[in-house]
Order: structure tokens, then C-alpha cells, then sequence
């Protein structure tokens, strides 16, 4: 116990006159780190800059400390950092990993206030990516810093692991993912790994895998009166889409796991959004196109659900006279014509859900440091999906997730997060340091 309070006494509490300035410079990047290709691609090194001139003076780099700082660059202006202060006993290590650079965008017309600059008000620090996840990148450079600054002698090796490239996915080989296929992250195996990208203070121990579909009807266009010589293909997706998910539900129901990791729901398909070619009132169109998502609890198989939507798909072809429909002349099949409405359903780049060891020391410190700190201990899952954590499971890290900006403001407008909240996570930091030392 010795070592622990030693450590929680060196490293103390979060400053805020070092943090909130910190978190100024980087939201007042955040209008050039938006992700969303090819419009908007973000340049992560507007981010690296400022953590740099945080770090380099206790780095090895300047000689003015222990800090082993790595720029890894895959791409012109989109840098990862891999910042380590180094322990006494070789394969002894833990990590803090995701903290990511680029935002999701924000139109200013639709805030109350700037989201581009770090506005005040009393405990709440108001801008895009204060939540997700600049705020992370300002809290762990403090943890690093502190650490550079102060030299406490400790066993295990620190690393922090700053991100390019998680809000999007459409552009890869940028980040994370290209560090774990270059083997530059290997060394986090021997210890717990923490991802440092959910909010509101509690063990994150579950997430959703992610589907996304588009399920294209092909019916007959023709005048509204004369709907007897028309295949609806609005009518179509509906009826088709009611009978898809009802097999859904049917195949894939609550999976009793989900009960043990406090899952918020079940596994979920549905439509997310419509469109069609256009056309007057008095037109029924010839096609349409739904779309949507899968959301899906880890206990099941991506590969498994998308082979299981296409033979639904392909039996409902198959059977499309018998698809119940919507009225004596809202008929599917025109044999006289020889015309049959169609379904096709295809798939973007689909993503697994993960769900943490519960039986691990990193999901045993977190969970000690956060009743510590916070209070209480109260792990959740949702099916909200995050990138990268399943393959780095599967690449035999111990993946454990937290975070400390609030889950009400995560991708909204008006984003903000609270100082006393991203205190307290620094202090859930410092208590997991000082556990793994005794």
C-alpha cells in the first residue's frame, strides 16, 4: 500500500489552469480535424502539435525527461503519437489507448454557441470534441506530463497511444489499425488496455456490432389511378421489410449474456432513412431504396446475420405472390405482363460489437479505481459501436473501456463536458497506476 499512496501522492490531482488551457488550443483546432471524407479529412497534426509542445520538454527527445515520445505517420498531416514513460520491470506495462484526434463535424448555425473555440461556463467546457474525445487527448497529455515532471519510480512501463482516424472508416491504414498491423502496439499485450473513448465515468463493458444495409425495390411505375397496372414498390419495401425483421427478431432474440453485461437493448434491425427517383403526386414510382442498420450484441456472429438477411431476401423473391400486401389492387406480381416486383439487399463495411473481459485485472482495477473516485461502480453496455476495440481483443489485448465526458452531449449539438468530471477521471487514472504498482 506503501507504493500506492506514494504514486496518488506524486501525481496528485488534474490542474486546471495547465488542462483547460490545453483543451483551448485543441478545440480551437477542431473546425480542421472534422472527419467526414471526401469533404472533410482531417489533419491530426494540428492536434500532435500542441501535445508535442505539452511533452517534448520531459522527453527524451530534448533530454529534459523520461518521456519516449514516437510520431507515427501514415499519411501527410495525419500523425498517431505514442508517448511511453518507462517502468523498471521489463513486461510490465499498461496503456491508455483511443484517445482520437479528428471530431465529427459540427455546423455553427445549429449551436448556441462557437463549437470551433472552448467557451466556459462555470464547470461545463463547451465545444465540439470536449466529450469526444479532444477532451480524452488534453486529460491523458496532463496524466504524461505529470508523470514526465514529477519521475516517480514505478514497475510498470505508462504508455498513452493518441489517435488518427476513428470517427470514420471510409479512409483506412491511418490509424490504429496500422499500428497493430505494424506490430507497434504489441508490447501493450503484456498488460491491461484502456480505451479511453465512452463517457459518463463508468466501465464501458459492452458494445454493439454494426450492419449497415440498403434494401433496393424495383416495382412498376404508372399512373396513380390506374394503381391495378402499377407495382408499388413503396408498398413492397414495407411489406418486405416488415417480414425481414419479423424473421430477424425471430432468429436473433435477446441473447441471455445480455442480462449479465446490462445491455440497454437487444440486438436491432431497422430503417434508418428512404429515398426514391422523385416524381409527381399522382405517380407511383417504378423504385426506392431503404436503408438502415443492424445493431448487434456481441454474442452473435456479423457474418452469420448478413448470410441470414440475404436468404431472406431471396426466399421473399422467390415467393413474392405470397407476400401479404396492403389491398385488393396492392398486388406484387402482375402475371399478365409477365412483371414481378424485386428485392436486392446489399451491405456496407460491417463491424463486430465487443464485450470486455469480466474476469481480467484490467476490468478489476477499473472498477476498484472508479468506486474509489466516483463513488460507485455501475458497468453498462450499449449498442452503440466503437471501431477497432474487437479486432485489438482478438489480437489478444485485454481491452477495457471508459470515459469521462457525458454520453447526452456525445455527437450533438452543443457539445460540452465537465472539468470536475475529466478531474475525476484523471484521479481513476492515477488509482489504476498505483493498484497495478502494489
Amino acid at each position: 500500500m506503501a507504493a500506492s499512496s506514494h504514486v496518488k501522492e506524486t501525481l496528485g490531482d488534474l490542474e486546471r489552469e495547465s488542462f483547460v488551457p490545453l483543451l483551448s488550443k485543441l478545440i480551437g483546432e477542431s473546425k480542421y480535424v472534422q472527419n467526414n471524407p471526401p469533404e472533410l479529412i482531417p489533419q491530426e497534426d494540428r492536434i500532435v502539435k500542441h501535445v508535442l509542445d505539452s511533452l517534448l520538454p520531459y522527453s527524451t527527445t530534448t533530454g529534459g525527461g523520461p518521456l519516449v515520445v514516437s510520431h507515427v505517420t501514415y499519411f501527410p498531416g495525419r500523425g498517431n503519437l505514442i508517448v511511453e514513460y518507462p517502468g523498471t520491470h521489463p513486461g510490465k506495462v499498461l496503456s491508455f489507448v483511443g484517445c482520437h484526434m479528428d471530431v465529427v463535424t459540427a455546423n455553427p448555425n445549429d449551436w448556441e454557441f462557437d463549437p470551433f473555440s472552448l467557451s466556459i461556463n462555470g464547470d461545463e467546457l463547451r465545444g465540439r470534441g470536449t466529450t469526444d474525445c479532444l477532451g480524452h487527448v488534453a486529460l491523458v497529455t496532463e496524466l504524461m506530463k505529470k508523470l514526465g515532471e514529477t519521475k516517480p519510480k514505478l514497475k510498470s512501463t505508462v504508455v498513452a497511444v493518441f489517435i488518427a482516424n476513428e470517427e470514420n472508416s471510409a479512409i483506412t491504414g491511418v490509424g490504429v489499425d496500422a499500428l497493430v498491423k505494424d506490430g507497434l502496439l504489441n508490447k501493450l499485450k503484456d498488460g491491461p488496455l484502456f480505451w479511453i473513448d465512452t463517457a459518463d465515468k463508468q466501465p464501458c463493458i459492452g458494445t454493439g456490432g454494426m450492419i449497415p444495409w440498403k434494401l433496393h425495390v424495383t416495382g412498376k411505375l404508372f399512373h396513380s389511378g390506374l394503381a391495378h397496372k402499377a407495382i408499388n414498390p413503396l408498398e413492397l419495401a414495407m411489406d418486405a421489410l416488415k417480414e425481414i425483421q419479423t424473421r430477424f427478431y425471430r432468429d436473433f432474440p435477446p441473447h441471455p449474456k445480455e442480462q449479465v453485461y446490462g445491455y440497454a437493448t437487444p440486438s436491432t434491425m431497422k430503417p434508418t432513412q428512404w429515398s426514391y427517383p422523385g416524381g409527381g403526386i399522382n405517380q407511383i414510382p417504378g423504385e426506392c431504396t431503404i436503408s438502415g442498420d443492424v445493431r448487434l450484441t456481441p454474442f452473435y456472429n456479423v457474418k452469420d446475420v448478413m448470410k441470414k438477411l440475404q436468404e431472406y431476401v431471396d426466399d421473399i423473391n422467390e415467393n413474392i405472390g405470397k407476400l401479404e400486401s396492403r389491398g385488393p389492387v396492392s398486388k406484387y406480381v402482375l402475371p399478365e405482363e409477365n412483371l414481378r416486383g424485386s428485392l436486392t439487399i446489399s451491405f456496407e463495411e460491417a463491424m463486430s460489437g465487443v464485450a470486455c473481459n469480466l474476469n481480467s485485472c484490467g476490468f478489476q482495477v477499473l472498477c476498484k479505481a472508479t468506486e474509489e473516485v466516483v463513488g460507485y461502480v455501475k458497468p453498462y453496455s450499449i449498442t452503440g459501436s466503437l471501431p477497432l476495440i474487437r479486432e485489438l481483443q482478438e489480437e489478444g489485448f485485454d481491452v477495457q473501456t471508459s470515459g469521462y465526458g457525458l454520453m447526452k452531449t456525445y455527437h450533438a449539438k452543443n457539445e460540452y463536458c465537465l472539468f470536475s468530471d475529466m478531474s475525476q477521471g484523471y484521479r481513476v487514472f492515477v488509482s489504476i497506476i498505483a493498484q497495478l504498482e502494489d
